[in-house]
Parts: structure tokens; sequence; C-alpha cells
């Protein structure tokens, strides 16, 4: 059955169709008939009648590099009433206007799907929500305090230290045990965020990929190691990172076992999880990437796997 879906993403001049799973998503929505819409997340307004309104253009997609879409005319959408699904895949920041969104489309289910559940992203950022399987993770501290990040220091050696709601291996940074800059840089984080960091102890693994594993209503569908570049730590391939086919190890899949079951009840279809070395360090829910890759290595459909699960749930 054809649906009319709504994508609340960043602007289509922005895309980068070679591994963008956004444009993956579209694509495949294209070609199963469905009709799709473009909007960004700033134009969406609610009336206290129930009523969620967007400013959207109908969009038609090709990977044509350059000439990889096309728009037609502004229309006002009801995405309660026109809309089956909304995908959204605006990029975080996770801030307050992200937050604020979830609590909008909240609002319009079970009427309309909503890729991935607002709510439950609302409640699982990224490197909070790990911590409900601590388990699996590497030694880890969420805090302000210099004191305690020394304290952890003098435990486990070098760390890695990164913001709470960062993205995209930004502002990542490895201090050793001798490093000077660990006063500065807990000054500069304290200083540009308001929020605790994340601190955790390196995993020199790193040097050997950090797996970007997809799970698709809970179940593994597969992964890709990610390799840093020279001189690195970080391995995402948005700060230059390469990819390298990869099967899942007995731990990966214990850990997918794991999550699976809470991310299946949460709503949560596409989750992207990170493993270094066999310790997952984030779950992915915001806007997970990585199915392109993938699919390119695996030879696999992760994309049709992901609308498979939502065309299952209408």
């Amino acid at each position: 059955m054809p649906l009319n879906v709504a994508v609340q993403m960043d602007p289509m001049e922005k895309v980068k169709i070679a591994g963008d799973s956004s444009f993956a998503l579209m694509l495949s929505a294209q070609a199963r008939g469905h009709a799709i819409w473009h909007y960004d997340v700033d134009a969406l307004s609610y009336t206290t009648e129930g009523t969620l309104k967007t400013r959207a253009r109908p969009v038609t997609v090709q990977r044509v590099e350059g000439d990889h879409f096309s728009f037609g005319d502004w229309e006002t959408l009801d995405l309660r009433g026109d809309i089956d699904v909304v995908l959204m895949r605006q990029d975080p920041p996770f801030d307050l206007s992200y937050i604020t969104a979830t609590h909008l489309l909240e609002r319009i289910q079970p009427d309309t799907l909503v890729v991935n559940d607002p709510a439950a992203v609302r409640n699982a950022p990224e490197k909070i929500f790990v911590l409900d399987f601590a388990e699996f993770m590497p030694p880890t501290l969420i805090t302000r305090s210099l004191d305690d990040v020394r304290a952890f220091q003098r435990q486990h050696g070098d760390i890695v230290v990164k913001p709470l709601y960062g993205n995209a291996g930004s502002a990542v940074f490895k201090i050793g045990p001798d490093d000077g800059n660990l006063p500065a840089l807990a000054e500069l984080f304290g200083d540009v965020w308001v929020e605790p960091y994340m601190v955790q102890a390196f995993l020199p693994d790193v040097s050997q990929g950090d797996k970007r594993i997809v799970l698709v209503d809970g179940e593994a569908a597969g992964g890709v190691n990610r390799l840093p570049k020279k001189g690195e730590i970080r391995s995402n391939f948005a700060v230059g990172g390469s990819g390298a086919q990869s099967e899942l190890t007995p731990r990966e899949l214990e850990i997918c076992e794991a999550l699976g079951p809470e991310l299946k009840k949460r709503g949560l279809i596409f989750v992207g999880i990170d493993v270094i070395g066999g310790y997952l360090t984030e779950i992915n829910v915001t806007s997970p990437t990585g199915i392109v890759s993938i699919d390119n290595f695996n030879g696999t459909d992760t994309v049709g796997m992901i609308w498979d699960a939502i065309e299952s749930k209408l």
C-alpha cells in the first residue's frame, strides 16, 4: 500500500548522497511507491485542536551527484491527517529544539507513525541510554568535577573525554596520564556546556576499528568496521574514518541480543550502536547512520529491512 511519508531533516542541498542514510531511506521509499515530503523542524506549528502542521514540499530523489533531488510546490501538511509516517531524521545537536520537536510529534501518535518513537528518542540520548547496559561498557564516568576525572585517570591511565550530547566524533579528546592539558580541557568543557561530560577509559583496540552495528526493530542487521585515519583516534565517517567489511562477533551478537527486546519495546526501529574491542560505547537513536556502508560491504538490504519493519506496524 502506498504511504505518505514526511521526512523531517536538514536541507536537501547538504546531503552527501554516497553515504547518507536519510537519502537511502528516501530512495527506498520512492522505489516502493511511497510519496515523500521534505520539511524542516523549524516549520512545525501545533494548535490546541490537536493539529500539527508544517510547510513542506514533495520531493523526488535520484542517485545523481549534484542533481539528487527535485522539489514540487510548497504545501501545508497536517502531519496527523495527511501523513502515514514521519521520519525524524534531522541531525543533532540534541538540544531544546530537538526535544521540543519530540514533544510535538509525540502528540500525533498513534494516528501517524513517527520513526523513531519521539518519546523514546527523548528519553534515550546516546550517551545516557547506554548506561542501562553498563555490563557491556568500558569504565565510564559522567561528571563536571576535575577531581573526579583525575581520580578516574589515576585508575585507568589513558582516557577519552567527550561532550555528553556531541555527535559525529566532534570534541572527542584522548588524554594521557602525564598530559598537562586535562585541567584546561575540563575548564573548556565546563564553559562551553552546562551539562556534565563523559570520560571513558581509552580502548587501544580503536586502532583496529570502531564498529557501527545497526539493529532494525530489535534485530541485528549487520555492521561495518570504521577505521580511524592515521594520527586519529576517531573513526567516525564524518571526520574521515574509512569503512571495512566485518562480521559480527559472538560478543557483539550477545550485546545485540541484550539490547534488542528493549529497543523493540520502546519503538526504536532504526538504531546504530558503537562497539570497540567488544565494548559498547554508544546507542544512537536520534538520527543513526551507517546503513549504506553496511549494505555496500555486506551485500544486504538494511534499508529495505527498515521499511519492512515500518510497513508491518501500519
